[in-house]
């Protein structure tokens, strides 16, 4: 079942890179008492989600947070070790929370996996951005298949 407007985010791990090296998130940490900003992306390093999907969070950030919100995190189907190179790399510094989701385990959780074998990728988590307020989720925008649009930083920005 995916997730909707009025849901509880399910409970869930994830993990993050901090200086003392990878370690786990829950998401009552991530959500309890805090405005969130979610977005996941098929892959770091793929073409959209690099070349517009992170940056364009990168970039309105400031602009998020004025809206009242605590977090933005971004969630992948990779390793912690590769969303932590893909934040360097991004230059997102304390903007963004780079989350990882190793084995798909939290997208499955939510209803947003997809299947990329076809492309040689496992399964992954759909493009998609959560609006959730201390755990309850107020805004779902899912991408239809190929397109780049309403997960996009511009388009969250103007529904907080």
């Amino acid at each position: 079942m995916t997730i909707k407007v009025g849901d509880k985010m399910p409970a869930g791990t994830l993990k993050r890179m901090t200086k003392e090296g990878p370690k786990d998130i829950s998401t009552d940490e991530l959500f309890k008492g805090k405005r969130v900003v979610l977005f996941s992306v098929p892959g770091a390093f793929t073409p959209t989600c690099d070349a517009k999907h992170l940056p364009g969070f990168v970039e309105l950030a400031d602009s998020i947070r004025a809206r009242g919100v605590d977090t933005i995190a971004c969630m992948a189907v990779n390793d912690v070790f590769v969303m932590n190179a893909w934040g360097k790399s991004s230059s997102v510094g304390e903007k963004i929370l780079m989350l990882a989701d190793g084995n798909g385990d939290y997208a499955k959780e939510l209803g947003l996996e997809l299947d990329a074998k076809g492309y040689g990728m496992g399964v992954r988590g759909q493009r998609f951005a959560l609006v959730v307020k201390d755990g309850t989720v107020t805004h779902v925008n899912v991408e239809a298949p190929g397109q780049f649009k309403v997960s996009a930083a511009d388009h969250v920005l103007g529904q907080l």
